[in-house]
This record gives structure tokens, sequence and C-alpha cells, in this order.
């Protein structure tokens, strides 16, 4: 089953790509997408730096897949998510969206103090 979810975020590319590109985010995205509270251990499958990452299980069930692709787009950068997994997921649309999320959310800044 595929699915797809797409946002223009107000990022840049690099800034998107520092935050996708970490093996921690990746396997918990892909365990949200396959509906499991635990994290999956993933392999990435493809990688051209501030333009695609794409990432899936390692060797283990259930299997799924997900690419994340970036293009630039006026004043932010359009993303699109396609994914895909053996069995349909009740939360799959809403993780894919929970990711887009994550991704558009301002990062947090400690305040150093003097």
């Amino acid at each position: 089953m595929e699915t797809k979810a797409t946002r223009t975020l107000v990022k840049s590319a690099p800034e998107l790509w520092e935050l996708a590109d970490n093996p921690d985010r990746m396997e918990a995205w892909m365990a949200a997408y396959l509906g499991l509270a635990r994290s999956l251990a993933i392999e990435v499958t493809d990688r051209d730096p501030e333009r695609l990452l794409a990432w899936q299980t390692a060797g283990q069930a259930p299997f799924g897949r997900i690419a994340v692709e970036l293009a630039g787009k006026g004043f932010g950068t359009a993303v699109a998510i396609t994914a895909h997994q053996q069995a349909p997921s009740p939360g799959a649309d809403a993780a894919l969206h929970n990711l887009l999320d994550e991704l558009g959310s301002p990062e947090r800044q400690p305040f150093a103090h003097d």
C-alpha cells in the first residue's frame, strides 16, 4: 500500500536535510508509519543530499519504506513523502502528516547564560 503526503515548509533544504538525515528520527518515523510502539532498525536505500532520502526496514517484518523528496519552492521547500507498506496501517496517513509537522516546527534553541 502506498501513502503520500506533501507540504511546502518555510525552511531551507539544508535545514530540513539536517533534521531528516538522522537515524533515530528515521527509525521512529518508520515505527509510527507502521503503527508500532517500538522503533525499528532501518537501512538507508537512497541518499542525495538536500534532495532525496529514502529508507526501509532492515530485514525484518513488517516491511516499510519511506522516501522524502525536497525541492526549493519560493520562500520555502516543497516536501513530498512517499511511503510503502505491505498491509495497511490505520494511522499511516496521520504518521506522514506528523512527520511533516515535525520537520516544519521551529527548532528550539537553548538560552545562553553568561
